[in-house]
């Protein structure tokens, strides 16, 4: 199915119907869209209001950059007590409305991680917000402290010792005790590096510092309230904000949620692994399961796999692989080693996109015959062996690197260990990691293993002003929160939660497939647009329907179900997208650095 252009007009956003419902009217005009409604909030704390409001308004000094786009950096303080104290360089990006006679305000964006970057998802924008969007907000993304054009957060004084200590993690995930211990090992030395070396941007880096950024900057560009869409782990920022400044919220919309208490951690579960709150895992063995028993129901001409049971097909995979690795070796491309932690990693990124479901079946249905040989005609055996080495290989290319320094997993941990209570002892994780394969099988233990650095014997720094809650504050403006029922990244579970927390919320279901849905259901990014432009909410209990389902025949155009992507350097020869063609995904940072010799994302 085509991805729809996405005119508010055609969708009539006067009486707009969704797939199930339809929109709440405004009941003024856009720039003001929540005149007529309750006004009354929550206020901002006077301690928050005195940390933001003292630091005087940034003078914006924009430049063109990257074609279309202007940039601008600026020093905000590294501890907001300390307003005259220690700074730290923020970069921002903004890709001003085409129609600044209609503009309404700025709308900022966050993709993730945490550690995406704002200003990458903002040069994006044009690939896919609508063209509605586009016209009347200036879109603007920051780059979180640490991260990407910001000042960067680096653990290690050179990629020598970097390398050296980040060893162990060159695995999806540990499966053998060498490999567990390798590991633990590997997250005790980056925990105490990030401990020393990367303070004090360690120590500050946590999510309530980058909302009080965010507020400051809100003032720097001119808005009086903030507009704001975060994916994934953006649906934590936006929630901090909502908390922290309920009454400055003009229109936030968090899609693909996070509980922020299970996130943070409170009381007894301080001790639990973070994936034992979050249930990340449970929600990708869901989907995995639902495309499983889609594809026998689906039969053999669609699905390989139905031609026998494929979820006792996948189970034979992950078994063989368990008790033995498969090397794989090609006449061209060399030799490759398949492990279980490889398969699993590879499932767990195809289910981050909406036509995922082809790969899981694909990967399965390769490593099925490769395994078992004798089951296979030689032929087959050829096809199998040359599309699992041509994916390895691709794979290997793209993680061909040793300069510059990579800070990506430090940033993730420069939040997550700062904002979250983890255990306490590195040496625990084989053990709970365990746990959770139990309960979610396959990804359990992808998903705890990825905190293991935040153990708090190793990562020992903290930001004394980290937020840990409340989370239920009466916002200015309601949030609209939207889940996903397949998302194998953020639990559909977290938005229903998060939306119980928020007393002036709406929940927003969709039946999609991969990380997120606006972009995947042609009634979400409707809903959302409607939301951000005019306050218009959707009807109490609506589930959208996505646009792409697994046997389904897929779109003409495969840009449909892609991550959008911008070029950054105008040589590229890539133009920016004209009004009215057809939108990619967001480029959405998954929580979960998946990796392996397998995974494309």
């Amino acid at each position: 199915m085509p991805r729809r252009t996405r005119s508010l007009a055609a969708a009539g956003i006067a009486g707009l119907l969704l797939a199930g419902s339809a929109v709440v009217p405004a009941t003024a005009a856009p720039g003001n869209p929540n005149q007529g409604r309750p006004t009354t909030s929550d206020r901002t704390s006077p301690a928050e209001a005195r940390r933001v409001d003292r630091v005087p308004t940034p003078k914006l000094d924009w430049y063109a950059c990257y074609g279309d786009a202007e940039c601008a950096t600026v020093r905000l303080p590294l501890d907001y007590d300390k307003p005259k104290g220690a700074t730290t360089e923020i970069a921002l990006l903004r890709v001003k409305a085409r129609d600044q006679q209609a503009r309404i305000g700025s709308l900022f964006l966050n993709p993730g991680g945490p550690g995406g970057s704002g200003t990458d998802i903002a040069l994006a924008a044009p690939y896919f917000l609508s063209d509605e969007l586009l016209d009347r907000f200036d879109i603007v993304g920051i780059d979180p402290r640490g991260v990407a054009a910001s000042e960067n957060l680096r653990c290690f004084p050179s990629v020598k010792e970097q390398t050296r200590a980040y060893a162990g993690l060159n695995v999806a995930f540990p499966w053998t005790k060498a490999e567990e211990k390798a590991y633990v090992a590997s997250s005790k030395a980056v925990g105490r590096a990030c401990s020393t070396t990367g303070r004090p941007l360690s120590g500050a880096m946590s999510t309530a510092e980058v909302a009080r950024d965010m507020d400051v900057l809100r003032r720097a560009v001119g808005d009086k309230k903030l507009n704001f869409l975060g994916f994934s782990y953006g649906s934590a920022l936006g929630q901090y904000y909502a908390n922290m400044f309920p009454d400055r919220v003009r229109a936030l919309v968090i899609d693909g949620v996070l509980n922020p208490n299970a996130w943070v951690g409170r009381g007894k579960a301080r001790d639990q692994l973070q994936e034992t709150r979050l249930r990340s895992a449970d929600g990708a063995y869901r989907a995995l399961r639902e495309i499983l028993v889609r594809c026998e129901k689906a039969g053999e001409q669609v699905c390989p796999l139905a031609s026998g049971d494929p979820l006792a097909s996948y189970e034979l995979v992950a078994r063989r692989l368990r008790e033995k690795p498969l090397v794989v070796d090609d006449p061209k491309l060399g030799s490759f080693t398949v492990s279980y932690a490889d398969f699993v990693s590879a499932s767990l990124g195809s289910l981050y996109s909406p036509d995922g479901w082809q790969s899981i079946v694909s990967i399965t249905a390769d490593l099925l015959a490769l395994t078992e040989p004798a089951s296979a005609s030689p032929a087959r055996l050829a096809e199998a062996r040359r599309a699992i080495a041509e994916r390895a290989e691709q794979v290997r290319q793209q993680r061909r690197y040793d300069f510059p320094y990579q800070n990506g997993l430090e940033t993730f941990l420069g939040v997550d260990c700062t904002d979250g209570y983890h255990p306490r002892d590195a040496g625990a994780w084989p053990a709970l990691g365990a746990k959770e394969d139990q309960r979610a099988p396959y990804f359990g233990r992808a998903w705890a293993w990825i905190t293991a650095p935040c153990a708090r014997d190793t990562w020992k720094v903290r930001d004394e002003d980290a937020w840990t809650g409340p989370f239920d504050r009466r916002t200015s403006a309601p949030v609209l929160v939207v889940g996903n029922y397949w998302d194998p990244a953020t639990n559909y579970e977290g938005a229903v939660s998060s939306a119980k927390l928020l007393p002036n919320s709406r929940l927003l279901s969709s039946d999609s497939w991969g990380h997120t849905a606006y972009g995947t259901s042609t009634c979400v990014t409707g809903a959302v647009d409607a939301y951000l432009l005019t306050g218009a909410l959707p009807r109490r209990g609506t589930v959208c329907t996505g646009d792409v389902q697994p046997f389904v025949e897929l779109p003409d155009r495969p840009e449909a179900t892609q991550r959008a992507a911008a070029p950054k350097d105008a040589s590229a020869g890539q133009a920016a997208p004209t009004r009215g063609e057809p939108k990619r995904l967001p480029p959405v940072v998954a929580p979960l650095p998946a990796v392996g010799s397998l995974t494309l994302r």
